[in-house]
């Protein structure tokens, strides 16, 4: 760490306390994503922002790195060998298509303030088909799995009005671009492995019985 909490604390003059850095990190760490448009997480953007060399020597140990996206205004932090915590196949596929989703608007000239890119429920149905290979998940499922996205940083869930047939949609947010990047091709590889070792090890376990 180039300087500690403390020290930035008394620079700041009273404005930011121990606390408040202690605080900042931990969030960066568990949630991955910063953004200033949340309320929840602005005072620890901007105390990142402002101080992004000491937090990125504050991180380096863990085996993290941070980047920084001064267009869209978020922070995220990423692990520096490209490991991170376990993720199903089901969270997989749905990252990856909404990843797809958002770099065609992006081509398109869709993305809306904030750098968020709005899916519908008929246009992830069909990329979800086309991309997977199998259908989208239903919308009990669709709802667990945007909780643990929300966590991370990448998408968030919008209830719709009473008027609209969709129950609700999705909101692909700019951090996307970072998390979901050439690892999550490997694990859906590794995926795809296991897969085929536990369909060999049931037809192993079928030609025994029927022996």
């Amino acid at each position: 760490m180039k300087r500690s909490w403390s020290t930035l604390s008394q620079q700041s003059n009273g404005t930011y306390t121990v606390q408040d850095f202690e605080r900042a990190a931990y969030r960066l760490v568990v949630e991955q994503v910063l953004y200033a448009s949340d309320r929840n997480t602005r005072l620890s953007y901007h105390l990142v922002e402002d101080h992004f060399d000491d937090f990125i020597a504050a991180l380096a140990p863990l085996g993290m790195r941070i980047e920084r996206n001064a267009h869209f205004r978020y922070v995220v932090a990423l692990p520096a060998h490209g490991e991170g915590v376990p993720v199903t196949l089901a969270e997989t596929l749905l990252l990856l298509v909404l990843r797809q989703r958002y770099d065609e608007a992006m081509r398109q000239g869709m993305v809306e303030d904030e750098g968020v890119v709005t899916v519908e429920l008929p246009d992830l149905q069909e990329a979800y088909q086309a991309l997977a290979g199998r259908p989208m998940p239903d919308v009990g499922v669709l709802r667990e799995l945007s909780r643990t996205l929300k966590r991370w940083g990448t998408c968030r869930l919008v209830e719709s009005e009473h008027d609209d047939p969709q129950p609700f949609h999705l909101q692909v947010r700019p951090a996307i671009v970072e998390i979901v990047g050439e690892q999550w091709l490997q694990r859906l590889d590794q995926h795809t492995l296991d897969d085929d070792a536990a369909e060999a090890d049931d037809t192993t376990e079928d030609d025994d019985a029927a022996a």
